[in-house]
This record gives structure tokens, C-alpha cells and sequence, in this order.
């Protein structure tokens, strides 16, 4: 019976230490030094201040507690907080002006082989990287708000940085001005809701090899070029909203080697291309809408056995583009603005299919620079010509049972 006790007690003994406290006015002045005398399952209270103290090195389960918002300045040439323990908390601090390095990735808070570190309430002002987390598990990084200004980027790095992670959990935090708002490359078995990612340089979120992930609920905004999505498979994508991410090279999201996943309920508003698709496969885009974009989906030839069903299409330049005449995917139940169809049995479904690939996206596919002729009376010609005789647009790329109107994805 005691060993079972105790077995139980385990997960909260960390918190049962003493308690010190850390002020400008004394006794003790310096956190570095606290860190130093902590025993583990201490909880060390920073009051409000400016430390500079260099790099502060956590090797051991320690809770820290900033009473508003103490500074931990980097003095443009350190790093700010190093994590190498378990069960470690930070939260309630301003971490500013970290050093800048092409070869270090000097961050304000960095986690390495790390377990059960909680991230939580901070705030992270012109820091190289913000988070930086490498080789660990079950770290939670939650409502910290992380923003840089540079805008080269050589200049800076990362806002939350994860590489070879594992049940890992990103909620709520507001990600701006970075290089990446998120990154993760070999991180599996995570979960990364609520996070608002504005105005990075590139990525909103770009992650590499990094299977069984869920996203939900994200916002990804007014970023370089969107949310990259790289060699993966099993990814989830739920209810998150892609907006505004214009340029030449933009688009809202970017699929390419990906597979078994699924993109589900989500909105892209007004990107240059909502998603954009290359040597994917096995994916189901449910119940997503696109409004307002350049192109809804540019979907490669590159992409086979992919499912697009129950999606709105509404006020896009392009709904549906590809570069090749055999496309190996299937599209089913979508409501189009552009469809044209008649439905004399009333059942909202209309009695003829949609080609949803004009002639003209087959063209601009083939020779960009033929987007200037876009209204012209030109192209209209071309695209009524194709729906009377199809010749170059793909046959079996089309809706079978378009709706009639748009379906309620509220």
C-alpha cells in the first residue's frame, strides 16, 4: 500500500520544495545564483526587474515565477534560459534581445533532452529564436506571446522551434515577425491548437518529416508564403483558417510528399493559391472553404487517389488548376459558384457534372504570363469552346454530383 502511495505522490513531489524569492532590493538579487542553490521541486519568485545576467542554466525540477513580468535581457548577445531537467515550469516572464548567430540557434528559452517542461505565459521580444526545443517529450508551450521586428532573414529565427520531438502540445500562442512562426521537423504524436501565427517572413508553420501530428483551430495569417507541409503522413489539419498570405510564391497551404492525412473543415480567405499540391496522396479535403483566392487548388499531376468532397468554392479566380491531362483523384459533392447545371428533380444536386478545370488554368499552367488576358473576352471564348468539345482539360477530373447551393459548414 505505501509503494502505491508514493507511486501516486511521484508526479507532484516536484512541487513540494521550499520557496525563494529573487528581487532587485535583496536579499537575493540574482536568478542565476538562485537557480544555483535550488534543490529539485523548489519554486523560485522573481519579482519585477531587468536581469542581465547571461546564459541561466537549469539542470534540475525547478518552477519559476515571474510576478509581472520580470525581464531576462540577453544584451543582443546571450542566450537567456537553458533547460536540461524534467518537470520544469517558467512561467511570467519578458525575454528580450537574445544574441544573433549563423551558427548558434541562440533563443530566449531553449529546451534540450528534456521531459514535462510547461512553457506558459511569457512573453518573447527580439529574441534570435524564441522557443527552441530539441530531442524531448511531453513539453507543453501554452499562451506565450513571441514577436521580432527584423525583416531579413539571416536576422532571425524561429518563434517555436521543435526538432526530434514527441507528444508534444502548442496551445494558444501568438507568433509574429520570425523567420518561421512555427517549425517542426521530426516531431511525431503532437497536438497544436489555437495558436495565432501573423506576419512571419516565411512560414506561418512549416513542418518536415513529421507524422501523426494534429493542427486545430490555427490561424495562419498575412505570412511570406503560408503553412509548408513536407514529407509527412498522417497529419491531421482541423478547423484552422488560412488568410491573406499574397505573393507571387504564396499560398495558404503547401502539401508535397504527403500522405493518409486528412484537411478537414478548414477556410482558406484570399491566399494566391488556398493549396497547393505535389507527389500527395491518399488525402481527404472534407467540408473545407475557399473564398476569394487566386487559385482554390493547384493540384499537380504529380498527386493521385485524393478525395475533395463537401467543399465550398465560392469567388476564387481558378477553383481547381492542374498541369496534366490524366488526374488520378476524385472530387464528389462540392458546391461551385461558377456551375452552371440545372437541377429538375429538386434533390439540390445537379443533373450534369462540373468540370471544375478551365481551358484557360490549362493554359496559364503551361505559359504564366498568360494571366494578363484574365476577363477577356478571349478567354471566354476559350473556356465556352472546351465545355461545348472538351479537348484539353481533364475528362475525368469532375464533380459528378455538384450541389446546388453552398453546404452549412458553420
Amino acid at each position: 500500500m505505501r509503494l502505491i502511495l508514493l507511486l501516486y505522490l511521484l508526479p507532484v513531489l516536484p512541487l513540494l520544495g521550499r520557496t525563494v524569492t529573487v528581487s532587485k532590493t535583496g536579499p537575493l538579487t540574482s536568478l542565476k545564483q538562485a537557480v544555483a542553490q535550488a534543490q529539485p521541486g523548489d519554486t523560485i519568485r522573481v519579482q519585477a526587474g531587468t536581469y542581465a545576467e547571461g546564459n541561466i542554466v537549469i539542470e534540475k525540477s525547478l518552477v519559476l515565477l515571474g510576478e509581472h513580468y520580470p525581464v531576462l535581457d540577453g544584451r543582443h548577445k546571450d542566450e537567456l534560459l537553458t533547460v536540461h531537467a524534467r518537470n520544469v515550469i517558467i512561467q511570467g516572464f519578458r525575454f528580450v534581445h537574445t544574441g544573433i548567430s549563423s551558427i548558434h540557434d541562440l533563443a530566449g528559452v531553449r529546451i534540450l533532452d528534456s521531459e514535462a517542461v510547461r512553457i506558459r505565459g511569457n512573453q518573447f521580444d527580439d529574441t534570435f529564436f524564441g522557443i527552441h526545443i530539441s530531442n524531448s517529450s511531453h513539453c507543453r508551450i501554452e499562451d506565450n506571446t513571441l514577436h521580432a521586428q527584423v525583416r531579413v532573414e539571416h536576422q532571425v529565427g524561429n518563434g517555436i522551434h521543435l526538432w526530434k520531438c514527441q507528444h508534444m502540445t502548442l496551445h494558444n500562442n501568438r507568433v509574429h515577425g520570425h523567420r518561421d512562426g512555427i517549425y517542426f521537423e521530426f516531431v511525431t504524436n503532437s497536438l497544436i491548437t489555437e495558436n495565432y501565427s501573423e506576419g512571419n517572413l516565411r512560414y506561418g508553420l512549416h513542418f518536415m518529416f513529421s507524422h501523426n501530428n494534429e493542427y486545430r483551430r490555427n490561424t495562419f495569417e498575412n505570412n511570406g508564403a503560408g503553412v509548408a507541409v513536407m514529407y509527412t503522413y498522417g497529419v491531421k489539419m482541423l478547423d484552422n483558417t488560412f488568410a491573406h498570405n499574397w505573393g507571387s510564391s504564396a499560398y495558404g497551404l503547401l502539401l508535397k510528399d504527403i500522405r493518409d492525412s486528412e484537411v478537414h473543415h478548414n477556410r482558406f480567405i484570399q491566399n494566391s493559391v488556398g493549396i497547393f499540391m505535389e507527389g500527395s496522396s491518399r488525402i481527404r479535403f472534407t467540408q473545407n472553404e475557399f473564398d476569394g483566392n487566386g487559385y482554390a487548388v493547384r493540384l499537380q499531376a504529380s498527386c493521385d487517389d485524393n478525395t475533395f468532397q463537401q467543399n465550398n468554392f465560392q469567388a476564387n479566380t481558378f477553383d481547381l488548376a492542374t498541369n496534366g491531362t490524366l488526374v488520378l483523384n476524385h472530387v464528389d459533392g462540392n458546391y461551385w459558384d461558377k456551375y452552371q447545371g440545372y437541377d429538375l428533380d429538386k434533390d439540390h444536386i445537379g443533373d450534369v457534372p462540373f468540370h471544375p478545370v478551365s481551358m484557360y488554368s490549362m493554359v496559364v499552367e503551361q505559359m504564366p504570363a498568360a494571366v494578363l488576358l484574365w476577363r477577356s473576352f478571349l478567354v471566354l471564348l476559350m473556356d465556352n469552346a472546351e465545355k461545348a468539345i472538351p479537348a484539353i482539360t481533364p475528362e475525368n477530373l469532375k464533380d459528378n454530383s455538384p450541389a446546388m447551393t453552398p453546404h452549412d459548414l458553420h
